[in-house]
Formats: C-alpha cells, sequence, structure tokens
C-alpha cells in the first residue's frame, strides 16, 4: 500500500485535536496518508434488523478538525523511504521541534496533472483535514513547493494489514473480525461525515503498534450529498453498480468490506483471478456472488451469511444501505461477541501486536533506494501548477 500511497499516501499519536503532539511548525507552536501504491492495479475515479440506533450517522458539518499550521520542509529530518509510487514517494521523517516520528507524503505536480489526479490530491486533502477517528489516519499539515505537495500524516509503525495477511495465508475467523469490526466503526464515522472511502482494501489499512487499524490512503474518498458516478477504486473490490457506470451511494464501502472479510478469511479475494484480466472479472462480479465458493474450514455459517448480504448486488437490499444502516452490520450474528463501545475505545487487545523495537523503526516496510530521493525537494523555480492546489501553502517565495 506504500507504493500506491505515494501514488494517491503511521508512530500513534492522541485523537484529541487540542494535543500538542503535532508537530511545531516553524512560524509558531501550533497544535496543530496510508502509505501508498503496489500489489494490485487500480482503476480511475468513477443504503436490515432493528437495532439501537447508536450506529446511525449523524449529518455532521464537514469542517476542519485541527487547526490549521504553518509547515516547511526543514521543520523536519528525512529518515528514510517508506514506499514509492507514480507521483513520488512517502517518507519516515521526525520534527525538529518535538522530535515525534511522521510520515510525509511528497508527491511531484507534474505528473499528478500529467495523469489527472488533482481532483483526488485535493479531496485527499480536504477529506483528511476533516475527519477525527481513532481508526483513521491523520493529517497534520500540508503544503507546496514549486515542485512538490507535502502532506505530514501519521507515522504508523506496523506496515500493512496486507503484509500480515500474506505472512498469514489466511486469517482465524476471531482476528477477521476484530479487523472487520475497526475498519466497519471507520466507514460508518466517515458516512457520517458524507464521505465515501472507495478504495478499502487490506494495503490501505495499517497497523498501529498497539495493534488497532488506522485507515489509510484517501486518494479516492469523496464528499458526496446523494450520489456520484465516477469509476475508481481496485478491481477485486468494486461493487457491481460501480463497473456498471450507474449513480451510486456510500453502500459500495460496505460491498467492499464484505470482499474485505472474504480476503481475510479464504487469503484471497472471491473474484480473484491469477492473470489479470478486468473484462472476465468485472463479468464475474456484475454475476454476484452466487457462485463464490465458501469452504467450511475457512467460513463459518454466520460470516458466510454477513459475506452474502454485503456483496448483495442490489444495493437497496445490501446491509449498510438499508433503513436501519449500519445497525443492520453490526447487530449481525457474526459480530455478536464484539463489546463496540469497548471496541471503539481502543480497550480490547487486538489479536496481533506488531514487533516495534522503538520510536521510529521502519522495519515493517521495505527499503528503497535513497540516492537523489530528495534531491527535488524546496527547489525554487517556476510553477505553472501550483494554481490547482489552492489549500497547499507555500513554504518558499516564488
Amino acid at each position: 500500500m506504500i507504493r500506491r500511497m505515494a501514488d494517491k499516501l503511521g508512530h500513534h499519536l492522541p485523537h484529541r485535536a487540542d494535543d500538542l503532539n503535532s508537530p511545531t511548525s516553524s512560524s509558531d507552536f501550533l497544535s496543530q496518508s496510508s502509505y501508498g501504491h503496489h500489489k494490485r492495479v487500480y482503476g480511475s475515479e468513477m443504503e436490515a434488523v432493528e437495532e439501537e440506533p447508536r450506529f446511525m450517522p449523524r449529518p455532521q458539518p464537514l469542517a476542519p478538525v485541527r487547526p490549521r499550521g504553518v509547515y516547511r520542509l526543514d521543520d523536519f529530518l528525512i529518515q528514510r523511504t517508506l514506499g514509492t509510487g507514480s507521483f513520488g514517494r512517502v517518507h519516515l521523517v521526525r520534527s525538529k521541534h518535538n522530535m515525534r516520528f511522521y510520515a510525509i507524503k511528497v508527491l511531484n505536480k507534474e505528473r499528478v496533472v500529467k495523469m489527472k489526479q488533482v481532483e483526488h490530491t485535493n479531496n485527499e486533502q480536504r477529506m483528511l483535514e476533516c475527519v477525527q477517528h481513532a481508526f483513521i489516519i491523520n493529517l497534520w499539515g500540508y503544503f507546496q513547493d514549486s515542485a512538490n505537495l507535502y502532506m505530514v500524516m501519521d507515522f504508523v509503525p506496523g506496515g500493512e494489514l496486507f503484509t500480515l495477511l500474506r505472512r498469514s495465508n489466511r486469517f482465524p475467523d476471531p482476528v477477521a473480525k476484530f479487523y472487520a469490526a475497526e475498519v466497519g466503526l471507520a466507514l460508518n464515522y466517515l458516512h457520517g461525515l458524507g464521505i465515501i472511502y472507495r478504495d478499502l482494501k487490506p494495503e490501505n489499512v495499517l497497523l498501529n503498534a498497539d495493534g488497532h487499524i488506522k485507515v489509510a490512503d484517501f486518494g479516492f474518498a469523496k464528499a458526496v450529498d446523494t450520489t456520484t458516478w465516477t469509476l475508481c477504486g481496485t478491481p477485486d473490490y468494486l461493487a457491481p453498480e460501480v463497473i456498471g457506470q450507474q449513480r451510486y451511494n456510500k453502500s459500495v464501502d460496505w460491498y467492499a468490506l464484505g470482499i474485505l472479510i472474504y480476503e481475510m478469511l479464504f487469503g484471497l479475494p472471491p473474484y480473484h483471478m491469477t492473470e489479470t484480466n478486468h473484462l472476465i472479472l468485472y463479468d464475474r462480479i456484475q454475476a454476484g456472488p452466487s457462485k463464490i465458493a465458501f469452504p467450511p474450514a475457512a467460513f463459518s455459517e454466520a460470516a458466510k451469511d454477513l459475506i452474502m448480504k454485503l456483496m448483495e448486488g442490489d444495493p437497496s437490499k445490501r446491509y449498510g444501505n438499508m433503513r436501519h444502516g449500519a445497525n443492520d452490520v453490526f447487530a449481525h450474528p457474526w459480530f455478536r461477541e464484539v463489546d463496540w463501545e469497548k471496541l471503539e475505545k481502543r480497550e480490547i487487545t487486538a489479536p496481533y501486536l506488531p514487533r516495534i523495537a522503538g520510536e521510529g523503526d521502519a522495519s515493517a516496510f521495505d527499503r528503497y533506494p535513497e540516492e537523489d530521493a530528495t534531491s527535488g525537494y524546496g527547489v525554487i523555480g517556476p510553477d505553472l501548477s501550483g494554481h490547482l492546489f489552492p489549500d497547499f501553502n507555500y513554504t518558499a517565495e516564488q
């Protein structure tokens, strides 16, 4: 995901907006992305049982949740590369002011414009500055120079859920349930803000030092009042209405949760193909899950039932998208033993604790060549595209 995040972008920080753990800006002590892309091919951009109402998203105004600081590249010491992608890199950095570790996603503006990702890039910044949740990565600051865009985010040291899943082959039922429940809470929070995430997959779920998740990479996230229609996301995780280029709503995220649960329990997505052929893959997705195999060794009847309800081809009948919203998902028998209040407060011990040697330990991430990796950062020169990213402050006179 690191490589994919740099195409589109964790150390555990407190979740209060008034914490003093943000990277102090160069101008004042101001209280105040996933990392990237790899392993799979991605596209371009493209509402059950009545239960307690606590899971029904309450519409809230979309507004920044942290004071906006002014940051410069020289506020940080670059330690190493965490990932690379089509648009740039993600670096592990250390603040010169509070000595904490962060991840900085660096995007080359020329490449972003050339590949028509301006809207996605601006969406990522605007969505992340408006969210504050235990299971979602924090954006602490953002700025630009004549060549690059910079986004300062949490450093999440445990790496990607994808890596843990591939190392484990597949997860036991309780482990998959733990991660699915935390992802579900994150999605429900986003939907309550009117945000569709649109890129759920194990590569975009990071593991914090305490083993709890951080959903990252908001390059495809979008604030939507009702529906949208843009084709975007990961092929294996696309809902049939997205493939059919129909208007869709937040239910595509619940569909993707069904795919994620299947992949965690089985080791591969339900429509996985050894050879990439998107036309055949899309035909299978649109045909529906009726012919998907559910080996008893991997899937309990409750897990199978929830997956089928989340992968329902008719969005009006899909769990998470009916009258009671996420209540249908969280009240499903597969989640029966989950204490949602304790989980949301991170009071339940995670099933896997990353092996972290100390602060700044990035051993969970691959190594990348570092020669000349930062040579184009902070350069002053002509800029023909800076106006396309109006919310990114300039850090040097042009």
